[in-house]
């Protein structure tokens, strides 16, 4: 069972995500802002981040550079309600940018893309 950390400030977002994803058989944490997530993956193994970009103590994007930094290979997805970072090089970096979406199919998908690429499959 692969374990994904969802770093999101909106708790009934991050929630949600969580409920969903662990329907579809994966072990999840959460973590309310960037700074957490880095604190988080420190101590735990994840196959992968899903990360907002807006958050406050520590955003996203300086969050991705402390994560990859520590660890390059962990995949993260960028998952965020504003599509304008996408020019940021910084977000470069991760493995997908998804704009958020009531609908999480395509988040799924990805996830499961970048699971199975990861794993060899």
């Amino acid at each position: 069972m692969a374990k994904i950390l969802i770093v999101e400030d909106e708790q009934h977002q991050r929630e949600l995500y969580a409920l969903e994803l662990q329907d579809e058989g994966y072990e999840i944490d959460q973590a309310a802002n960037g700074k957490e997530a880095v604190e988080l993956v420190k101590t735990n193994k994840y196959d992968l981040v899903i990360m907002d970009i807006r958050m406050p103590e520590m955003d996203g994007i300086e969050a991705l550079g402390k994560i990859l930094s520590k660890d390059k290979k962990i995949p993260i997805i960028i998952y965020t309600a504003y599509s304008n970072y996408k020019s940021n090089f910084m977000t470069w970096t991760a493995d997908a940018y998804i704009t958020k979406s009531s609908n999480l199919d395509e988040l799924k998908n990805k996830i499961q893309e970048i699971l199975a690429t990861r794993s060899g499959i």
